[in-house]
């Protein structure tokens, strides 16, 4: 006999099972993403314009990158407790409002300082806006396309990514600097409209809640193992990434930068849609294969630098691999943060932020006291403690990947 309970669980697993993507919807936030992480990386290839345009040396016109890096690092955590009760689409639109702004004082204005101080609200409103989207892309599916919804929020990770310092460098010359970020401003304005048009609000947290620390977060043993494993893989990814012309120099493969780029970047987004199929079923093998794939790429990095073709295939498996990354560590996160998932995604972003500034430190250190023939060899060893954390990882992160193989 089927009880009324059964037939309800049969016909709401059948609604779920034709459930559609709300493809306009998440790409909208897709679009976002994309902008406030080009906002981050942009002014990385216009340096030498800048710093003309506000008579600064090329060094002064670099804090662009580091004043959004602080603000971001600064104020996700806190900001994003502090709107827990707003409004998901009220709480984008804000934040959507900053960058535009802010985006467009830097394009106006004469002033260095005041510049500056554009960029870290720039890098405010970005540190709000990953803060919240990963939780706001798994509120519109049903929980068997959480991922894959995630995963087509997240595409403008990557394209940002390997799109922002050559695309900077592209425009500051064809239309210069300040068009480049008026540009990024009228960009915003049709995301703007795109959000107001296509995406559904929900309520935010009750404000009788009880309010959320770090400490309580934390306190998750899964979630300390997400970020863990996050603060490997992105050290190891940005030792080589921020040093990657002297690492290719010694190849010929100096001049060719740009391809290279290219290479890494259409292969991130191959990562990123790979995953999108897979991730809802093989969470944590996922994990373990990129960081294998990862690890393999490293290898070759290191045996077989007299071999540029084999070098740019492996530059094509790092990408895949980095271009699952965000994708991967944000459902880890939203998987085991549960109702503190926005509170836990904002942390994801500062340590995801500190892991790329270590792995520059990092880079730096050995390219100056041993060389960049080492990077390939340090990052191996990170990623090897990374793989051994996953697989030890079964009772705390990736349970859901877990449950569902083993």
């Amino acid at each position: 006999m089927i009880t009324m309970s059964s037939a309800t669980s049969s016909s709401n697993s059948h609604a779920d099972s034709r459930f559609r993507l709300p493809l306009s919807a998440l790409l909208a936030l897709a679009f976002a993403g994309f902008l406030t992480l080009l906002t981050e990386t942009i002014p990385a290839g216009m340096l030498t314009q800048i710093s003309t345009g506000l008579a600064v040396s090329e060094a002064f016109a670099g804090q662009f990158v580091t004043l959004y890096a602080i603000g971001t690092v600064l104020t996700a955590i806190p900001l994003i407790s502090m709107t827990r009760a707003w409004p998901r689409r009220h709480l984008l639109l804000a934040a959507l409002t900053g960058l535009l702004l802010f985006n467009s004082i830097t394009a106006l204005t004469s002033n260095y300082e005041l510049a500056l101080v554009s960029r870290f609200f720039a890098g405010v409103a970005g540190g709000v806006m990953w803060g919240m989207l990963a939780g706001y892309a798994r509120r519109m599916v049903p929980e068997h396309l959480k991922g894959r919804a995630l995963a087509i929020a997240g595409l403008g990770s990557p394209l940002a990514l390997s799109l922002g310092v050559p695309l900077g460098a592209w425009l500051s010359q064809s239309i210069g600097w300040r068009f480049t970020f008026a540009a990024i401003s009228l960009l915003t304005i049709i995301a703007i409209v795109w959000v107001l048009w296509r995406l559904p609000n929900y309520a935010g947290q009750s404000t009788q809640d009880k309010p959320v620390s770090i400490a309580m977060v934390l306190a998750n043993p899964s979630l300390r193992m997400v970020f863990y494993v996050l603060i490997l893989w992105i050290l190891a990814h940005n030792i080589l990434y921020t040093y990657i012309v002297p690492y290719l120099s010694p190849m010929g493969l100096a001049a060719q930068a740009d391809v290279v780029l290219l290479i890494f970047g259409v292969a991130s987004i191959a990562g990123v849609w790979l995953s999108g199929i897979f991730i809802d079923r093989m969470l944590g093998r996922l994990v373990f294969l990129n960081l294998l794939l990862f690890a393999i790429a490293m290898l070759c990095f290191a045996t077989l630098q007299a071999q540029p073709m084999l070098i740019l295939i492996a530059v094509a498996i790092w990408g895949l691999s980095l271009g699952a990354a965000p994708v991967l560590l944000q459902t880890a996160c939203a998987e085991a943060a549960g109702a503190h998932a926005d509170v836990a995604q904002s942390m994801l972003v500062t340590v995801w932020n500190l892991a790329l500034a270590v792995g520059g430190i990092v880079g730096g250190v050995l390219l100056q006291k041993v060389g960049a023939y080492s990077f390939p060899w340090a990052m191996l060893g990170l990623l090897a403690l990374a793989l051994v954390l996953v697989q030890l990882s079964k009772h705390y992160a990736f349970i859901k990947a877990v449950n569902a193989t083993d």
